[in-house]
């Protein structure tokens, strides 16, 4: 998801995307899995709080526009990145899984 004044943000996110998908097909065979977990803002990051103020109503409208009304939390990612490194992802590789509360489907407005 792209964001004005957030090329270089923006780049890597999708660097890491392509670089994920190469990798999955070069290391498969060997039975290595190369995934993705592309969080939406997570506001108990340093990251987040530097563009949105902590509760402020710009955080707050950016809940409301989430499709399940609330932002995400650390332990939203934390389950996606334990997901990918169980047995129960073995054949799931070159993947991003989007933690984001329906935010990268709907249009959502930072």
């Amino acid at each position: 998801m792209g964001l004005a004044t957030r090329t270089a943000y923006t780049a890597t996110k999708a660097g890491m995307i392509g670089t994920a998908r190469t990798w999955a097909l070069e290391l498969a065979a060997d039975g290595i899995t190369v995934n993705v977990v592309a969080p939406s803002p997570i506001p108990e990051t340093e990251m987040f709080h530097d563009v949105v103020p902590a509760d402020s109503p710009r955080e707050q409208a950016l809940a409301a526009a989430i499709p399940m009304k609330r932002l995400g939390a650390p332990d939203d990612v934390a389950g996606a990145a334990l997901f990918f490194s169980s047995p129960a992802s073995s054949f799931i590789t070159g993947q991003t899984l989007f933690v984001c509360g329906g935010s990268s489907i709907g249009s959502m407005s930072i």
